[in-house]
């Protein structure tokens, strides 16, 4: 199936990240297939990161770490492998964002995989998002949690950074994806750009389907990467297919 994908000279400027990818995940074909640019979420240390990474990297999507991290409430092992939780030392976090960043071929981004504890904690967050400055890396901030430090702390520290705005599957409904969509047509309304996350998994299948039904809803607006909504001097890694 394809889309008509609108063409147009507005400002308005639409982010779609997907987050999940790195285990095989119901929709990970779909989401890569879609016609749009999209970015690509992929968790460090899975059984499919590296070839995800590879394929989305060869189909021109954008690719960005989904670096797990401790949330508030919450099983560790929902994490996965990799992941920052409150209890390492400064080293053991280096270590294990510097592991993440390699293992993730064509990463220019990281954004936080949960970690409604770690975002607000600002030791935490300085040791990442110094070890993304090394790297040239943005990061997208998915706000699992309103009290985050990273834009200030990214501010500080002259890492380029945005927000997410909409989450459109926190719901594994068709219903509720929908009404998100129309919430992102709403944001748009009094804002130029939106970020918005969904996910492969759960509901992999059914946001991909919402996402190819309702791009020509959005014709006064461009499908872009994040890192097009970044500072125009922002200096991120440039790789060739």
């Amino acid at each position: 199936m394809s889309a008509n994908i609108p063409q147009n000279t507005s400002t308005k400027k639409i982010a779609v990240v997907i987050d999940d990818f790195g285990n095989n995940m119901k929709g990970t074909s779909e989401m890569l297939a879609l016609p749009i640019p999209i970015t690509v979420a992929i968790m460090p240390f899975l059984p499919s990161s590296r070839s995800d990474a590879e394929k989305a990297h060869r189909m021109g999507k954008e690719v960005i770490i989904h670096m797990p991290m401790e949330p508030i409430r919450g099983k560790r092992s929902w994490l996965g492998p990799g992941a920052i939780t409150a209890d390492l030392s400064k080293a053991e976090i280096r270590d294990r964002v510097l592991k993440a960043i390699e293992s993730i071929p064509y990463a220019v981004g990281m954004n936080n995989h949960m970690g409604s504890k770690v975002t607000a904690d600002p030791r935490i967050m300085r040791i990442v998002l110094e070890v993304c400055k090394e790297k040239g890396l943005f990061f997208l901030d998915s706000r699992t949690n309103s009290k985050s430090v990273i834009p200030a702390l990214a501010r500080e520290l002259g890492v380029p950074f945005r927000l997410n705005s909409v989450f459109l599957d926190d719901v594994y409904t068709t219903a509720h994806v929908s009404k998100q969509i129309v919430k992102l047509r709403t944001y748009l309304n009094t804002h130029d750009t939106c970020i918005t996350i969904g996910h492969v998994g759960s509901p992999g299948l059914i946001t991909s389907r919402q996402l190819l039904a309702s791009i020509e809803r959005f014709p006064d607006a461009d499908f872009v990467k994040v890192s097009d909504l970044l500072p125009a001097d922002s200096m991120l890694p440039s790789f060739t297919p």
